[in-house]
């Protein structure tokens, strides 16, 4: 009700193109800019309580918004800042969310409840815009707004009544939040499952924000209807989605995960072709149904492809990067086409987005997701305490591990080969650089070398080894003729300094 209300009382303020593509923006832009932040918030406090008072303070944002829509004292201004406000909320909020999904499933239900979880979303999408427009037309704008306000009690009461298992405390003191956000750019930048579904997701959002973006201008100048009509398409958009989801498991089973993104997104061309040509009522919602299921298809499979990347310990920065290309490229795209419907025509920004779409869907194919049995994310905890002096125990310099190799000369390729998984594995949980030597004289001999801001960093990266990791160290000293020499270096702080 709210999204819907939301873009209709803006091209009634305002019916240029470009001002009411801002409502997107205001609604997006947040979510982009926030979103490690509020992902290393979600990986450092407790979820339940950062949730419940997000919602609080959601629910009285919007609550004087209504007020203001009551009393008319709403200006395109006025509805742009209390939309920024409220995606504000939404945007340090989101990762909590996205993050508590595993705490409510098993990990083998896990594409099973984001998908239900898309369900419920798109339910409301489904419902919320078409009452919408008739609560308008009724009671008058103001009211879907009080209805949002109040409907925000519900989900506070919830969250109330939630009883969730406390995660385990480390003994290890808390992350800094500028260390936090560091630490979720390196696992994204290092993990290939992560980076493939934000190369994918970028590729995707940028094109399909076209007609979430135009649709208030689809329906009031294409089509020429009014606000039913309006609530009606953005419904059908949520109930094709419904559909969508239900059918998902199997489009998955039958095409896999990339070439589902791959149909998603040529499907979705073909809704925005459709709207461009759309000048019946019947036609916009034939484009609608297209859009619903391409958008659950695509926006399911690269959240779970994701979720199955991260381990606890950094699922909210991931997720909160995840989300940072989802609303990034949606922003950047209503900009775009808003620009060029207001330039060129709503018919042609629409056109050249369905080229678009359709060329991104293509060309982003070759980053693969994850796929496959889920890969053991839970902590191995099976690298052993290091040997640490009294003295060098309170020096906070940089740290560098050596690992001296012995390997086999026939094994020499499979062992670099092995390597590479486990210098991945380094970097993902705290290494800032990584190299690996051969020595001169013995070429059965290697020595790795990695490098961590302090001591205590280090003995997080010990507790970030995953199950997965492990295996992956085991089949590394499978290719050896001894066990590898594990060395710590501290850097000594009280050196004299350069002259």
């Amino acid at each position: 009700m709210y999204s819907a209300a939301a873009g209709w009382l803006m091209t009634s303020l305002n019916s240029n193109a470009v001002i009411v593509s801002l409502v997107q923006v205001a609604n997006s832009l947040p979510l982009f800019l926030l979103a490690l932040p509020a992902g290393a918030i979600a990986d450092l406090f407790d979820r339940r309580r950062l949730i419940l008072v997000l919602e609080i303070l959601t629910t009285i944002v919007s609550a004087i918004f209504a007020l203001l829509v009551s009393l008319h004292r709403v200006d395109p201004s006025t509805l742009l800042l209390f939309a920024l406000a409220v995606a504000i909320l939404g945007a340090l909020e989101t990762p909590a969310w996205q993050a508590i999904v595993p705490q409510l499933v098993p990990s083998e239900a896990l594409a099973s409840a984001v998908a239900t979880n898309s369900v419920g979303i798109n339910v409301s999408r489904a419902i919320g815009p078409a009452l919408g427009g008739v609560v308008i037309l009724t009671l008058g704008i103001a009211m879907p707004f009080w209805f949002d306000a109040f409907s925000n009690l519900g989900v506070i009461m919830v969250i109330l009544l939630w009883r969730v298992t406390p995660r385990p405390k480390s003994a290890l003191p808390s992350e800094h939040l500028r260390s936090a956000v560091r630490g979720g750019l390196r696992y994204a930048r290092n993990s290939r499952p992560l980076r493939a579904a934000l190369v994918r997701a970028s590729g995707f959002f940028v094109f399909a924000s076209a007609y979430w973006a135009l649709l208030p201008l689809t329906a009031r100048e294409q089509i020429h209807g009014g606000p039913t009509l309006y609530g009606l398409l953005l419904g059908s958009i949520g109930l094709s989605a419904i559909v969508g989801a239900l059918v998902l498991p199997r489009i998955v089973e039958r095409l896999g995960s990339d070439m589902t993104v791959v149909f998603g997104g040529l499907l979705t061309a073909a809704a925005l072709v459709l709207f461009a040509v759309a000048n019946s009522p019947t036609l916009g919602l034939l484009a609608c149904l297209f859009a619903g299921v391409s958008w659950i298809a695509v926006v399911a499979t690269l959240n779970v492809s994701a979720q199955r990347a991260l381990p606890d310990w950094v699922r909210g920065r991931g997720l909160a990067i995840y989300t940072a290309a989802f609303f990034g490229t949606m922003s950047l795209g209503s900009v775009i086409w808003g620009y060029l419907a207001e330039h060129t025509g709503l018919r042609t920004a629409q056109l050249v987005a369905a080229a678009g779409a359709a060329l991104a869907a293509l060309l982003t194919r070759r980053a693969k997701l994850s796929s496959g049995p889920l890969p053991d994310l839970t902590p191995s905890m099976h690298w052993p305490p290091p040997v640490l002096s009294g003295r060098e125990a309170e020096d906070p310099g940089q740290v560098m591990v050596t690992v001296d190799y012995r390997v086999q000369e026939h094994h020499r390729q499979a062992f670099l080969t092995a390597l590479d998984s486990v210098a991945r594995g380094r970097r993902r949980d705290g290494a800032y650089d990584w190299r690996i030597f051969v020595d001169s004289a013995h070429a059965d001999r290697f020595i790795e070398v990695f490098f961590v801001d302090s001591w205590l960093e280090h003995m997080r990266q010990h507790r970030r080894v995953t199950v997965a990791d492990q295996h992956a160290q085991e089949r590394l000293r499978e290719l050896l003729n001894a066990e590898p020499v594990v060395t710590h270096y501290i850097e000594p702080l009280d050196r004299p300094s350069d002259a």
